[in-house]
């Protein structure tokens, strides 16, 4: 007998669902994950003293409720707090933007800022998103159809899955197509005249993405952020990883075994090309029934599997997947609260800090990385954990992660290693312009580049999504054509991430869709 009935590779939150799932129904599993610290890219680290910062992701407004309530995570102790504004935009020209969950309160803010049009339409376009993203929602709990055996009634039902659950009507579905092949730009521009407006809402259509608001598929990850519910802000009492904190608990609850600082140097096949376990960096063999990875295809596939394993066809896919990570992180520890143009009150700072004037400063931003060089006037997205939970840092201090874009991953002239403190120096100068007094404030600072996205957190690129998100590498086409539902052309080896279908972001989806696939095959259903 093996020693377990799945291996899990990564202890990333999708990494942990999956385990934390399996286990629920009896499986051994055991979990691996090369760091000391478990949630990969939504973990929270003690990298300044007396602190725990939130490396990577800082909003859990993705994270499925289902999840929640299936594995019991708030026994396990995972609370959530709900911030009181969803976006801050502050302004050049010293006026600023807030928008907020409630939506007439948000209709209000426009009206002020003297665009009383944008105001009155704002609502609909609320209500718009809403149906939109209540599709999207399905979607993405629905994994796509199997390729291999496709047939044109297969790809109508999985489309009719969305409107049969959400009971919307044709008219909804055919304005999702519409508009999700759109620029996010052009997709605003039916909406909204103010250019701060447009701005706050539509940069979020470029998270994590190597694409300008101009770029086509943008409104898609605009909605994609939005499924979460828009117009909201919800961070993780004690920081991410407690997140990550809680899956680990729910599966260890369950049975699990969970190690850290246990790296994976290769998965193990048998004759018939099927993995049988997986081989430890300190050479140590450790088999069973199943493995699934929740590393990026590349990764997986390449650095674990071994190429001379692969078909070719297969092997051009999952080489010609595109990753180019365009983010940085910036951390910093202050000795108190800036204050910005337009600030009123320190309530104001308690969900996303936007600096996205308008969307063409935006791609003027995206502009300058496609050839190969950070942006003279980046896109950032602050927010200051420490208000959501004081705990987080010593009293009177604060903690603020500023994400910017873009850096990209391969720089025309130098390299990470010398520009990583002037990336750090030219974004906090960035956000100094909005808020004068930060700098007097800053008692410490973490750099984080695309770089060191890979090298420390595994990220190929510096893709924080495992892969860009755009229309040709989502759905079946996710995370190449054929393979979408989990399994892979190496027999019991699955992907459990964010290279795998939906995608990216701390929404915990692919972990599960994967668990419940795998559980599916061996039931022989």
């Amino acid at each position: 007998m093996n020693d377990y009935n799945a291996i899990v590779i990564g202890g990333g939150h999708n990494g942990l669902v999956t385990a934390a799932y399996l286990a629920k129904v009896g499986r051994r599993v055991l979990l691996l994950e090369q760091r000391g610290v478990l949630g990969g890219a939504a973990a929270t680290e003690a990298v300044f003293p007396g602190c725990r910062v939130d490396t990577g992701a800082v909003d859990a407004s993705l994270f499925a409720d289902e999840i929640v309530r299936d594995l019991f995570l708030k026994m396990a102790g995972l609370h959530f707090v709900e911030g009181k504004v969803a976006v801050f935009a502050p302004q050049p020209d010293g006026r600023s933007l807030t928008l907020y969950p409630d939506v007439h309160k948000t209709a209000q803010e426009i009206a002020r800022l003297g665009h009383p049009q944008d105001a009155q339409k704002y609502p609909a376009f609320v209500q718009q998103v809403n149906h939109l993203t209540a599709v999207l929602q399905t979607m993405m709990r629905t994994p796509p159809p199997d390729l291999h055996t496709l047939s044109l009634s297969d790809l109508t039902a999985w489309g009719k899955v969305a409107l049969q659950t959400r009971r919307l009507g044709g008219r909804e579905m055919m304005a999702l197509l519409r508009i999700l092949p759109m620029p996010v730009a052009e997709y605003l521009d039916t909406w909204f005249q103010s250019a701060a407006l447009q701005g706050a809402i539509g940069a979020a259509g470029i998270t994590g993405s190597y694409l300008g608001p101009m770029g086509g598929g943008t409104t898609l990850m605009l909605l994609y952020q939005a499924s979460g519910g828009f117009g909201r802000s919800r961070f993780v009492l004690g920081g991410m990883g407690q997140l990550a904190q809680a899956l680990a608990g729910a599966a260890r609850q369950n049975g699990a075994e969970i190690r850290l600082h246990t790296a994976v140097a290769r998965i193990l096949l048998n004759e018939e090309n099927a993995a049988i376990g997986v081989r430890l960096a300190d050479g140590t063999d450790i088999l069973a029934d199943a493995v699934l990875s929740s590393l990026d295809a590349r990764r997986t596939f390449f650095h674990l599997v071994g190429a001379q394993h692969l078909e070719p066809r297969f092997m051009r896919q999952v080489r010609a997947i595109r990753y180019r990570g365009s983010t940085a992180r910036v951390n910093l520890l202050l000795n108190g609260l800036p204050q910005f143009n337009g600030q009123e009150s320190a309530a104001q700072l308690s969900g996303h800090i936007r600096i996205a004037p308008s969307l063409t400063y935006v791609e003027k931003a995206y502009d300058a990385a496609k050839y190969g060089r950070f942006s003279p006037q980046p896109y950032l997205n602050a927010t200051i954990s420490t208000l959501a939970d004081p705990t987080l840092a010593p009293t009177g201090q604060h903690l603020m992660h500023i994400t910017m874009q873009y850096a990209p991953y391969h720089l025309r002239d130098g390299n990470w290693e010398s520009e990583r403190e002037r990336l750090g120096d030219h974004t906090i100068a960035t956000l100094a312009q909005y808020a004068p007094n930060l700098p007097a404030l800053i008692a410490n600072r973490q750099v984080i580049t695309p770089l060191d996205w890979e090298q420390q957190y595994g990220l190929t690129e510096g893709s924080i999504m495992h892969g860009q998100m755009g229309l040709d590498q989502l759905l079946v086409l996710r995370p190449v054509p054929g393979w979408s539902q989990y399994r892979t052309p190496i027999a019991n080896l699955y992907l459990c991430g964010a290279g795998a279908h939906p995608g990216g972001g701390v929404t915990g989806i692919p972990g599960y869709l994967a668990a419940r696939e795998l559980l599916r095959q061996k039931a022989g259903v």
